[in-house]
C-alpha cells in the first residue's frame, strides 16, 4: 500500500493489519490531547529517551496500560501473568453484589521497557 498523508477517519480506524498512522505534535502536552481524544484507554505507548516527557505521558494518559519504550505486544493478560486472556475492558466497571475495596479498585499497569519486543 502506498503512503499517504493521514486523514480524520485514519484516527478513529482500527486496521488489524500491518497499517500505521503516524501524527506529528508539537510537544508531549498535544500528545497526550490526541490521545486523549483518539486513543483506545487500552494500551498507549512512548518512545522516548527524555525521563521527564516519559514520566509525564505515564502519569497523564488515562489507559489502563501505559507504556514506556517497550513493545505495546506485552499488553496480554498472559504477559502480566494472568492466564489465557478472554476478553479485553477499557471501561471502569463497577462490581455487581457485594462491595469492598477490591471490588472498588480499578488498575493502571505502567511499563517500563529499554527497547523490548516478544519474538
Amino acid at each position: 500500500m502506498p503512503m499517504a498523508e493521514a486523514t480524520e477517519e485514519d484516527w478513529h480506524t482500527e486496521y488489524l493489519a500491518a497499517t500505521l498512522s503516524i501524527r506529528i505534535v508539537d510537544g508531549i502536552d498535544a500528545a497526550i490531547q490526541h490521545i486523549a481524544q483518539y486513543g483506545s484507554q487500552h494500551t498507549e505507548c512512548i518512545v522516548t529517551e527524555n525521563a521527564s516527557a516519559a514520566e509525564t505521558f505515564l502519569r497523564r494518559v488515562d489507559s489502563a496500560i501505559v507504556l514506556h519504550n517497550a513493545s505495546t505486544q506485552f499488553a496480554d493478560g498472559g504477559e502480566f501473568g494472568f492466564g489465557g486472556e478472554i476478553g479485553i475492558a477499557t471501561g471502569r466497571l463497577h462490581a455487581r453484589g457485594p462491595v469492598g475495596a477490591e471490588q472498588l479498585t480499578t488498575f493502571k499497569y505502567v511499563v517500563r521497557g529499554d527497547g523490548q519486543v516478544r519474538p
